[in-house]
């Protein structure tokens, strides 16, 4: 399988280096050698300082392999050290009288996914960085810093280099959405808690001469060919004389199926799961629901059936070990350009056998770290690195690695990882000829046909796409291994914007899913401080919601007073998505615009934040400025502190936001979520809040023009009218009842358009009211929601009240609601369904009377997922427990 050049020599004395003098942090260098081992000495003594293995997150490693796969000072496989010297040289500094503003990127961006940079390593999760490269021309201008502290596999600082240098058709699409930006390189800091989430994204951002980087791995290839390629030979078995003369040594495997051996429950006889479970006649190929057992005749189902397991020694461990029996069942085989398939004969059954793992290039066997997604694997003797492999492939791996020597060293080894995992391992499940072999997403599930590719092969392809990328991409962006909840090496206000794709709750297990990768780098996640929900390690939605917080708090510390940051978020459950928005606010953000993004029609879409979460969210919040801090600060507790921070926040908020000849309605400009935000801005630095919500709706209404159901400032409000002339219509806001906040809103919605009879809205509203009402939520009257929050007319027809009179209705309303809640309080034991609305006004009761002690012990009373899925209870509770533990 090698690409058959003229062999090339490997530089093996260590990097060779360009050849001329190379400028770094303000330093030149002879050459590109000595900057590296100036920077590597550096990093060698800051290794040694107790203090500096001990931030947060430093990843499972020894110091060598630090020094050996570190590229200083623009990636360490540890925490960066150098990256306060970037700051010193590269940073602009906070000046509180630069001018800066934008409002929320609120455009549609259309970004695929199947572009050769984005596709060269996989990863578990990504943003396209054609969407990011938008964000971040949309906040900053060249030479900004960029922040991405859950970096993957390093989009953002892809992203950042495209910046300066757009393909001729990306320059000419995004100047058409967005005219007047300005192009230039961002410099990109990416920190990822994952040693292998980082190993990829420094090698996605390094430059690298692409022929010479070529040629190196030609060299490997041309190697490993000799000393593994007849291991990748089969004889071929057709009658075309021809092509049997054009095999040689054999056609070249293109992978082998392996199936496990599995017992009849009834008479013990072994039976090889695709010989007999698969209709290999079928097109395609499909799992028969029933099949015979070949022993007895009794009709069988997989799920009947055990993995047969076989005692066999293991020469890495030096032991007897116990696993599931697998047999190759057929061979997928190139001669020239033409596929053949065979089942094994003798002679490849043979070769097979003849593996043996005492090659000087096999590292000693490594234990994987338990976890929830390997214990399945456990019971099939699947304990080290090296069970995940055929003996063959993993033979052929160690000897790929240990061949990466040369000035490409590191990118040699970047290449090999990205075949090593999701085309090699017994991930790889078999797809029946359905479509390619890949293993099963956000797992490490092992199934029961098994895929082998053939590494040369899959090496091969892999190197063209990398050529792609490093033709491509010719800026160095800065890596760092670490948790974001410690960046010591980042100076406060230093940072110009933050894009992060944080970890989703219980979505993905990334420890676990690095695993393989990371044990190829002997180097392993430091777990200790991973923000993720996961009953093996008995971390849940609380722990999930305090670890991002310590993250967001950094991240606030190190952003610029002003600055925004961007969240890309997903999670189909409501209480994940309150953990976050929970955390972004504890973290002293505010939340300036909340939109999904539809990454197969790429249309991001305005929505209402008490929906169900079912596509990727895109949060947009900022960092108030330093001057509305400081008057704040003056004016906390009182009216004009609460109007000043109105006045701020519609200041950052998006004016007019239009997709396909139709306006946007902004859910932020409404007045129901800027009375939300000013309550949480308030409760969040433990401030009282001296207005009540009708107070709030009449003095909004007294200060702020009102457009479509929102308020805009002044100088806001006449662009706003001049861009509405040009659409047909304002899109409103798709509600989903739920509970009483949102049935009240629907209503809201339905009056505002034109006054109703309770009898032409009561069919409409029991329609709504029926799809998804809350099981804990006490079900309300359309009748009782009228009474207590609406207006009715001598003809019967109900209104929305007059902003001036809403104060009556409100009153006795809250009335009702903290009669309910005292009632709560009254009672003893758990309380399986209460009313929402009655625990939200007795929260903030006990918020304004210092009783935090009492919202914590009804917290713990009513369902948990009533509090989880509410972002008001849950603000209120999570202040109340920070206050009563301290």
């Amino acid at each position: 399988m090698a690409r058959h050049k003229q062999p090339q020599l490997l530089d093996t004395a260590g990097d060779a280096g360009s050849d001329g003098p190379v400028e770094c942090l303000g330093m030149t260098f002879e050459n590109d050698a000595a900057r590296r081992t100036h920077f590597l000495d550096q990093l060698r003594e800051k290794l040694q300082d107790p203090a500096f293995r001990k931030l947060e997150g430093f990843p499972l490693v020894g110091d060598d392999t630090i020094l050996d796969l570190s590229d200083p000072p623009y990636y360490t496989l540890c925490p960066n050290p150098f990256l306060a010297d970037l700051i010193a040289h590269d940073g602009k500094g906070y000046d509180p009288d630069e001018p800066y503003h934008s409002e929320p990127f609120a455009a549609d961006v259309t970004a695929g996914k199947n572009d050769t940079i984005y596709m060269a390593h996989s990863y578990h999760t990504k943003v396209p960085h054609g969407a990011i490269v938008r964000y971040i021309l949309h906040y900053t201008k060249p030479g900004d810093l960029v922040l991405d502290g859950f970096c993957g596999s390093g989009m953002t600082g892809i992203a950042c280099t495209l910046c300066g240098d757009p393909s001729p058709n990306d320059r000419a699409a995004i100047e058409k959405e967005m005219p007047g930006v300005e192009w230039g390189k961002r410099i990109g800091i990416l920190n990822d808690l994952s040693p292998a989430a980082t190993f990829i994204a420094y090698n996605y951002n390094v430059p690298v001469d692409a022929d010479s980087f070529e040629a190196e791995a030609d060299a490997l290839l041309d190697e490993i060919e000799r000393e593994c390629g007849h291991l990748y030979r089969t004889a071929h078995e057709g009658q075309d004389r021809t092509l049997a003369g054009m095999a040689g040594n054999g056609g070249i495997i293109n992978f082998t199926v392996w199936s496990e051996v599995m017992l009849c429950p009834q008479c013990g006889h072994e039976i090889v799961f695709f010989d007999h479970a698969v209709d290999t006649d079928a097109d395609p190929m499909a799992v028969r629901s029933e099949f015979p057992c070949p022993g007895c005749g009794v009709q069988l189902t997989k799920r009947a059936m055990e993995p047969y397991r076989e005692t066999a020694f293991d020469p890495l461990l030096e032991q007897s070990i116990e696993r599931t029996k697998r047999v190759p069942v057929f061979i997928k085989y190139l001669v020239g350009k033409r596929q053949f398939t065979k089942k094994p004969n003798s002679d490849d059954l043979k070769l097979l056998a003849s593996v043996r793992l005492d090659d000087p290039a096999i590292r000693p066997a490594l234990e994987l770290a338990k976890g929830s997604l390997s214990s399945g694997n456990e019971s099939a003797g699947m304990t080290h690195l090296h069970h995940y492999y055929t003996p063959r492939n993993f033979l052929t791996i160690s000897k790929m690695l240990a061949a990466a020597n040369g000035r490409w060293r590191r990118q040699l080894f970047n290449l090999v990882q990205s075949v090593s995992v999701r085309l090699c391992s017994y991930l790889t499940t078999y797809q029946l000829g359905k479509r390619g072999n890949v293993p099963m997403t956000g797992t490490l599930f092992v199934g029961s046909l098994m895929a082998e590719a053939n590494p040369l092969k899959s090496l091969n392809g892999k190197l063209r796409d990398f050529l792609v990328v490093y033709r491509r991409l010719h800026e160095p962006q800065y890596v760092t291994c670490g948790s974001s909840a410690s960046l010591p090496m980042l100076q406060d206000s230093s940072i110009d914007y933050i894009f992060i794709d944080p970890p989703f709750g219980d979505n993905l297990n990334y420890s676990q899913l690095n695993a393989l990768w990371e044990g190829w780098l002997r180097a392993q996640t430091n777990v200790a401080c991973e923000a993720i929900v996961d009953r093996f390690t008995k971390r849940d939605l609380a722990f999930y919601q305090e670890e991002l917080r310590k993250c967001l708090t950094e991240f606030y510390r190190v952003l610029k007073p002003g600055r925004w940051m961007t969240v890309v978020f997903h999670n189909s459950k409501n209480s994940v998505w309150n953990a976050i928005q929970e955390a972004i606010l504890q973290a002293q953000f505010v939340i300036a615009d909340v939109r999904t993004l539809d990454k197969k029609q790429g249309t991001p879409k305005q929505v209402n934040s008490v929906n169900a979460v079912k596509q990727d969210l895109v949060i947009s919040a900022y960092k108030p400025t330093q001057q509305f801090e400081e008057r704040f600060t003056l004016k906390a507790g009182t009216a004009e502190g609460i109007w000043d921070f109105v006045a701020e926040h519609l200041g950052q908020l998006p004016v007019f936001v239009e997709r396909k000849d139709r306006a946007e309605a902004i859910a932020e400009r409404e007045k129901h979520l800027l009375f939300d935000r000013m309550i949480a801005f308030h409760v969040q630095r433990g401030i009282s809040v001296p207005m009540s919500a009708s107070q709030f709706y009449t003095g909004l209404a007294q200060r702020y023009p009102e457009r479509d159901s929102m308020y805009f400032l002044s100088d806001q409000v006449a662009e706003y009218d001049r861009r509405r002339l040009k659409v047909a219509e304002v899109e409103q806001l798709q509600l989903f009842v739920s509970d009483e906040k949102s049935a009240i809103q629907w209503v809201r919605q339905q009056l505002h358009r034109r006054q109703m009879t309770f009898q032409e809205l009561q069919p409409l509203y029991m329609k709504e009211a029926q799809r998804a009402w809350e099981k804990h939520e006490e079900p309300i009257e359309l009748m009782n929601i009228l009474n207590e929050n609406f207006v009715r007319d001598a003809d019967d027809r109900w209104r929305t009240p007059d902003p001036n009179k809403e104060a009556d209705l409100e009153q006795l309303r809250h009335r009702h609601l903290m009669k309910e809640f005292e009632q709560y309080r009254a009672t003893k034991g758990k309380l399986k369904v209460v009313r929402s609305e009655a625990l939200r006004a007795g929260f903030k009761d006990c918020w304004q009377k210092d009783e935090y002690k009492a919202i914590v012990e009804m917290a713990r009373r009513v369902p948990a997922v009533l509090v989880q899925e509410d972002p008001a209870l849950l603000m209120y509770y999570d202040n109340a427990v920070m206050r009563t533990e301290n």
